[in-house]
Order: structure tokens, then sequence, then C-alpha cells
């Protein structure tokens, strides 16, 4: 089969990058990577000899280094060097390869580098091992599209029960989005493999590292932040946000969030502020209900108006009458706000999201 020319330009720039790192090393000979014949299963083979002994190196090159594909490379890999009558050396390379598909290589004693500067190649006495900590503009694209806020809708339903097997139908509705944005958001977390694929439908197989992604590029939600002033406190206060009750449909118009939120899902410090997301609808029932006046005074209270009020759809109610964001949602604020909110941040992770490996 011929192959197409960005094939044929990502394995010249993986055989550069190949025979680049190899270079680096002074105890390296003669140093030759030319491209696999025609009808072979892999892409490179190298030629290296070091301190005078030859080496012999196999490369299967992939334009994508998302870890299911990584995985049957690597399969097809090991399968090739079990069938070679001498020793050889596979390597994997592709344009990036994350951290969970590095992990990958190793746990199956495959070599690897990415032509963003990560490397890990071990063969005789050679070894060389470099991390870089940039990711390239394509990958952060797509991260940041799984993690925008439709999107989120669908993660964070997936999250309350991980191993739940979703259809996509079942998903689209329950998160209140289209059907092809679940089937796109499915891809994604097959192809990371955080998700796995069963007759029953999709579940989550490694929320955690999930959550990790999504804690590392998450922005809050499009909204317009406005500070109040209550008098209410303790008691008082815990009263009145009782009374917001959810409509008759169940839609809840405010809910309680960050530091506010982990008071009520895992206690760890007070703050002097409350944190609220609302929709229009809540805004107003919150100046009411808990006798707001504009913050010339100083604020105590800041409400975060949600340009779309999906956030909502995912709320916990910990005690009777108390509503917060979940505990996906509340993690991921507190993460963002400063060092004392990662320490919230991880002590609610450690009390309220352990999932069953």
């Amino acid at each position: 089969m011929m192959k197409s020319a960005d094939s044929v330009k990502i394995e010249q720039q993986s055989a550069d990058a190949l025979r680049s790192i190899l270079a680096e090393v002074p105890a390296v000979g003669r140093l030759e990577v030319k491209p696999a014949k025609r009808n072979d299963p892999i892409d490179l083979i190298a030629q290296v000899e070091v301190f005078g002994k030859r080496h012999t190196l196999v490369a299967e090159v992939k334009s994508s280094g998302q870890p299911r594909h990584v995985r049957t490379a690597l399969l097809q890999l090991q399968d090739y060097v079990r069938r070679q009558p001498e020793t050889v050396t596979p390597v994997f390379i592709a344009p990036y390869l994350s951290a969970e598909a590095q992990d990958l290589c190793r746990e199956y004693n495959v070599a690897y580098l990415d032509l963003e500067g990560n490397a890990r190649l071990a063969f005789g006495t050679f070894f060389i091992s470099r991390q870089v900590a940039s990711k390239p503009v394509v990958e952060r694209r797509e991260l940041r599209s799984l993690f925008k806020p439709k999107s989120a809708q669908v993660l964070r339903q997936m999250l309350r029960v991980p191993g739940h097997p979703w259809r996509v139908a079942e998903l689209a509705e329950a998160a209140g989005v289209s059907l092809g944005l679940v089937s796109n958001i499915r891809t994604g977390l097959l192809n990371r493999e955080w998700a796995e694929r069963s007759e029953e439908g999709v579940c989550l197989s490694d929320p955690d590292s999930l959550l990790d992604a999504w804690r590392e590029e998450y922005e809050p939600p499009p909204h317009k932040r406005i500070g109040f002033y209550t008098t209410l406190h303790g008691a008082l206060f815990d009263q009145a946000i009782r009374t917001l009750h959810p409509l008759p449909d169940g839609k809840v118009l405010a809910a309680m969030a960050s530091f506010s939120a982990a008071q009520w899902l895992a206690p760890y410090g007070r703050t002097g502020t409350h944190y609220f997301y609302a929709d229009q609808q809540g805004l107003e029932k919150l100046r009411s209900t808990l006798k707001l006046s504009p913050s010339n005074k100083g604020e105590n209270l800041i409400v975060n108006v949600l340009d779309d009020p999906g956030l909502l759809l995912d709320t916990v109610e910990p005690v009777p009458g108390i509503f917060c964001t979940s505990p996906v949602q509340t993690y991921l604020d507190l993460f963002k706000a400063g060092e004392r909110g990662r320490e919230a941040a991880d002590y609610l992770r450690r009390k309220k999201l352990k999932w069953t490996k």
C-alpha cells in the first residue's frame, strides 16, 4: 500500500530524531538509520555501533501516540522481534507520547522517543532517558476540547459512577448534549484508555487519570462574577440556604461551590466567604433569600452567574436542603484556588473521590 505524504514526512522526521539522539552519545561509532523494506511490518532499521559492538534497532512509527494505538503497535513490534533470528531492540516513535503512552512502552519493554523530545533508549551498554514538559499544540487543543463546558457535562455524569456502562443515546440524554458530542468524547476517552467498551456500552476504566488530566487543563465555565454582602451568619445562614429549593421538575437554580461546597462534602478549613454557582433565576433567589446587598460594605458572598447552566445538572445534596456542586466539580474549583485550595482539594479527593480499580 502506498504511504500518504504525511506518513512519509513523519517517518523522515522520526529517522532524523532517532539518528540525532543516538549521535549525541560519544561512545556511538558507526550509525545508519534507513527505511525498512516495503513489505516489512516495521518502518525503520538502525544499525548502531557502541564501543565496537554492533546493535540493531527496529522502529515502528505512528502518526498517533494515543495509548490505544500505542498498545496495538507495541504488540506488533513484540511479535516482529520474537520472529527475528538475532537480537534486535524494538523502538516506538510518534509525534507525541503522553505519560500514559510512555508507561505503556516501559510496560512492554519497548524503547521509545517522540518528536517533542521525550525518549528512553536502552540496549547493550547504551542508555539515554529524556523528559520534556512541553505538549504539542494539537494535543493541548484536543484535551481542552474534551474538557469544554458541554463536554464536561458528559464527563461529570460518567465520573459519578465510573463502572456504569453507557449507551451513546442514554448518556446524551442524561448530560443534556448531542449524540455527536458524546460520540466524540467516547472516542477521545477510548483512545487515551481512560474508558473501555463492552456489549453494554462504554464505562470509565481509569477515572483517576481522567481527573488528573482535567485538573491540569481545567478552566472555570464561562460566568459573570458578582460580589455581595450578607448579614446572615452561622445557623441563620444555613437555615436560609435550606429554603433554596429546586423547581418542581428537580432543576437546581443555585448551588454552593468551592470552599462552601467543601464544608458540606469534606470539611477541611473554614473561610469567611461563601461561594455559589447560579443561573439568572437562581441569582435573584439568592438575592432575596440571603438578603444580599451590594459589596461596597466588603463582599463576603460571591455568585458566579453561569452563561450556560449545564453545570447545575451535576449537584449533590449532602444533607437535606443543602445543594452543592458535585465532588468532582468542587475538587476542580478548589485546585485552582491557590495553595490553601489545593490542600482542601487533596483532602476532598481522599475522602470523596476514591474509585475501585
